[in-house]
């Protein structure tokens, strides 16, 4: 896990835990807390958000959660640091901290449509066929690092080394830390979590001139 103060625009914490491995969620819990933010942004949609409440934080039951042949082998790879958890434990814990004490709760990341958009925007075809292809092989070959944030880091590479890739992934940054400056300009401290491997890229478009 890695974070970062930020404080051009409002107070932000920037919190960003290895996804889906267990352990991260009580630490990311315990740095929400101290922040004790107004509000908190996280790095999904709004319908991502409002499945995790409706489904796991309301639900009397969790439903089970398929996963890609990608995704599982994720879980395999990540799974010798400790319990892996789907959907990401350390979003969860803070989700569940933010509806039990009525803390607003934003999803950040652009919608279904609009993510659609900006995937079609810049990944064509022959990139959409590579990533799947480099998918493929990382599923049969995970990396095997010492530490789980560099696991995060080699994933992610492996799958979205691709210009096309690279594109889509800073446009969705971008459209992230837009939103979470508009959330800043309203509530006095603000908590945004993301994945890991997206810490870079976020923390450089914060760091930027506000476009």
């Amino acid at each position: 896990m890695i974070t970062a103060r930020l404080s051009d625009r409002g107070d932000i914490l920037l919190i960003a835990p290895v996804r889906g491995l267990a352990s991260e969620a009580p630490a990311a819990l315990r740095l929400v807390q101290g922040h004790d933010p107004a509000a908190v942004g996280l790095g999904i949609s709004p319908e991502e958000l409002r499945g995790l409440v409706e489904y796991f934080v309301r639900s009397a039951a969790e439903p089970v959660v398929p996963l890609t042949t990608a995704e599982r082998s994720e879980v395999r790879g990540l799974v010798r640091f400790g319990e892996v958890s789907v959907p990401n434990p350390s979003f969860l814990s803070v989700v569940r901290w933010a509806t039990a004490g009525g803390v607003p709760t934003e999803g950040l990341d652009p919608g279904e449509d609009a993510t659609a958009t900006l995937f079609a925007d810049n990944i064509g075809y022959l990139e959409l066929v590579r990533r799947t292809v480099r998918e493929r092989n990382v599923s049969r070959n995970p990396p095997a690092p010492d530490t789980p944030d560099e696991f995060a880091l080699r994933w992610d590479h492996h799958v979205a080394r691709g210009r096309g890739s690279r594109k889509f992934a800073g446009a969705r940054d971008l459209y992230l830390v837009r939103a979470a400056r508009r959330l800043a300009a309203t509530h006095s401290r603000v908590v945004v979590i993301i994945d890991r491997e997206r810490f870079d890229g976020v923390r450089a478009l914060f760091d930027a001139p506000p476009t």
